[in-house]
């Protein structure tokens, strides 16, 4: 068995404990050496890392890198600082918050090649699945894609992979409507408050010449039960609508198939509540690789991303998301928001 990736942990906040957790679920494969965190009384208790107070002390624990997960506005200078001392580093999204910021940090920290950010969206299951399926020519070349799921940067990261578009120019335009929607469940669980409360969509249209993005998000909608995840990618030979990818296959057949999701534990199965996989026409294009840890989605990425950095801080596997990816993500979730309230056509360089 290969020895578990050493990282360390700078934050105590709720995104850190969910790192926390994960690496806890999975202590063959992933070793916390420290955390960072001038809120110690915020950590599950008991733990068996050493908690410290400043930069020095956490790279004196020897971690292979450092997962940085603070608040957005003390992310850039923390990466920075890191970054400064020879570490390297997994950044919690976004890398910087604005857009002075985020150039900034790119001009003195990406020609290092020691920051990747944890951009895990790309890595969920279904979304997983699904690009696995484009990037085999599904839908041949790819021309549109529409994404309904999550906000800005985490976003744009699914549409450009789904596209294929890498870091190109693009004309961004944008829409924000206010409508009355109830919010049932928010991080803090569920809200017993069946009141409707005006929040904002936004739609956008990300045009990179050769393909375009289509972009649609409300206000809490990554937790919201009353808004459902949609998914759309067209191509010159078909398209995958959510579950299902219908394809040209022959001069005068077309094919509709739809994906596979084997969830153990359910009904008459005794095997315990986890995703096994997911495939199509018999072909496995995600497996769950912590099959028995009985992880969510999202903590399937997490660990995914987790140990994707630990490969390449250990020079045992390429760069996971670096920097210039994840600014460029920003740079267009950034122009989303300006557009949305300007009104205007917003223009990104290519990155």
């Amino acid at each position: 068995m290969s020895e578990p990736i050493r990282f360390a942990v700078a934050g105590s906040g709720f995104r850190a404990r969910n790192y926390l957790a994960v690496a806890a679920a999975l202590p063959d494969r992933l070793e916390v050496t420290g955390v960072l965190t001038h809120h110690p009384e915020a950590l599950a208790a008991p733990h068996d890392f050493p908690v410290v107070d400043n930069l020095d002390a956490l790279l004196a624990t020897k971690p292979s890198f450092v997962l940085t997960a603070v608040s957005a506005g003390a992310g850039a200078a923390l990466t920075r600082a890191l970054a400064e001392r020879g570490a390297r580093v997994l950044a919690e999204t976004p890398p910087a918050t604005d857009a002075d910021a985020l150039t900034t940090l790119v001009k003195e920290v990406g020609p290092t090649g020691l920051v990747q950010v944890a951009e895990q969206y790309p890595l969920q299951p279904m979304v997983a699945a699904r690009l696995a399926a484009i990037r085999a020519g599904g839908v041949g070349a790819p021309t549109s894609a529409y994404l309904s799921m999550t906000q800005t940067y985490h976003a744009v990261a699914v549409l450009r992979a789904a596209l294929g578009v890498g870091r190109a120019s693009a004309e961004v335009r944008a829409h924000a409507h206010t409508a009355p929607l109830v919010q049932p469940v928010t991080r803090a669980g569920w809200t017993r408050d069946d009141a409707a409360h005006d929040l904002v969509t936004t739609t956008a249209t990300l045009d990179f010449g050769a393909a375009v993005a289509h972009y649609d998000f409300t206000e809490g909608q990554t937790r919201n039960p009353l808004r459902g995840i949609r998914f759309v990618a067209r191509g010159s030979t078909g398209e995958l609508i959510d579950d299902r990818l219908t394809r040209l296959t022959g001069p005068t057949t077309v094919v509709t198939s739809t994906f596979e999701r084997r969830q153990t534990g359910l009904h008459h199965d005794f095997e315990i509540v986890d995703l096994d996989q997911i495939s199509l026409d018999g072909e496995v294009l995600f497996r769950n690789p912590y099959y028995g840890a009985r992880f969510s989605d999202e903590e399937i990425a997490m660990a995914a991303i987790l140990e994707a950095a630990g490969r390449w801080a250990t020079d045992a596997g390429a760069p996971p998301y670096p920097l210039v990816e994840a600014a460029h993500d920003q740079f267009l979730g950034l122009a989303i928001a300006r557009a949305a309230e300007t009104g205007e056509t917003v223009r990104v360089a290519a990155g």
